[in-house]
């Protein structure tokens, strides 16, 4: 009997030996079925399979026009330098370009004087219209026409009054800012004072009177068209055949023309 449970004890260990080997042989067989996994090591992407270039044409470039101005800035494509479709005003430091020279404008002046010498006095009165052409932005010149008015008096005489119509060519240079020098020559067909010799009276005759006059003025603005002009003139001519006096002194409009 104790022969007989020996045995069996001895048939258990064995069975319990031989537990664990079959457990490992089964593990064995698991691990061997199981997928290879990647062993890269982490961020390395594979390498992609370099492409064929495709030729594409470039595209045609844009030629800017200038926007219609019989179109509404609504109506206008859109444009990016303009959101709104307005011109914008110029950026403080950015001088705006000049505008273009208006080469012909229109140039009246009135003419006042007075002057007094060998006991006979002189005043006289003037309107001369020109057309002035703007050589350059300072510089100006132009032909026109005058009219004179005079009035003599003398102590013991009647005064008498005369008539004078001519031509005439100016010239004007710019030399600081409103400030600008003025020259002209006139030849004018005019009524001077002649004197009977015998007598000493003075009566009014024809005469071809050749005025040279030069000086300096002043303009002031009104607006980019129009400007007024102040100029004091001396009057080379100062003699008894003087048909302005001294000095002449000018009050002159001017006009710009398209």
């Amino acid at each position: 009997m104790k022969r007989l449970f020996f045995l069996m004890l001895m048939g258990g260990a064995g069975l319990v030996g031989l537990a664990p080997t079959v457990s490992a042989q089964t593990t064995d067989t698991t691990r061997s079925v199981k997928p290879q996994l990647n062993t890269a090591p982490p961020g390395t992407a594979p390498t992609p399979r370099p492409q064929q270039p495709v030729y594409q044409p470039a595209p045609a470039p844009t030629v800017p026009t200038a926007p219609d101005p019989n179109v509404p800035a609504s109506n206008m494509p859109y444009d990016p330098n303009r959101p709104s479709g307005l011109s914008l005003p110029e950026r403080p430091g950015v001088a705006a370009p000049p505008p273009p020279l208006r080469k012909y404008f229109l140039y009246t002046n009135f003419g006042l004087g007075f002057s007094s010498y060998g006991g006979y006095s002189q005043f006289s009165g003037s309107i001369a219209p020109a057309i002035g052409y703007r050589f350059t932005e300072k510089f100006a010149a132009g032909p026109g026409i005058s009219y004179a008015y005079n009035s003599y008096s003398a102590r013991g005489f009647q005064s008498i009054k005369t008539n004078s119509l001519g031509l005439k060519a100016f010239a004007q240079y710019i030399v600081y800012k409103q400030f600008f020098l003025h020259a002209e020559y006139e030849v004018t067909k005019a009524e001077v004072l002649f004197q009977d010799p015998s007598t000493g009276y003075l009566y009014p005759g024809k005469l071809t009177v050749r005025t040279p006059l030069a000086g300096a003025g002043y303009r002031n603005r009104f607006s980019d068209r129009a400007a007024a002009d102040i100029v004091v003139l001396y009057n080379f001519n100062d003699g008894i055949n003087d048909i302005y006096g001294q000095p002449v002194i000018r009050f002159s409009f001017l006009f710009d023309l398209k």
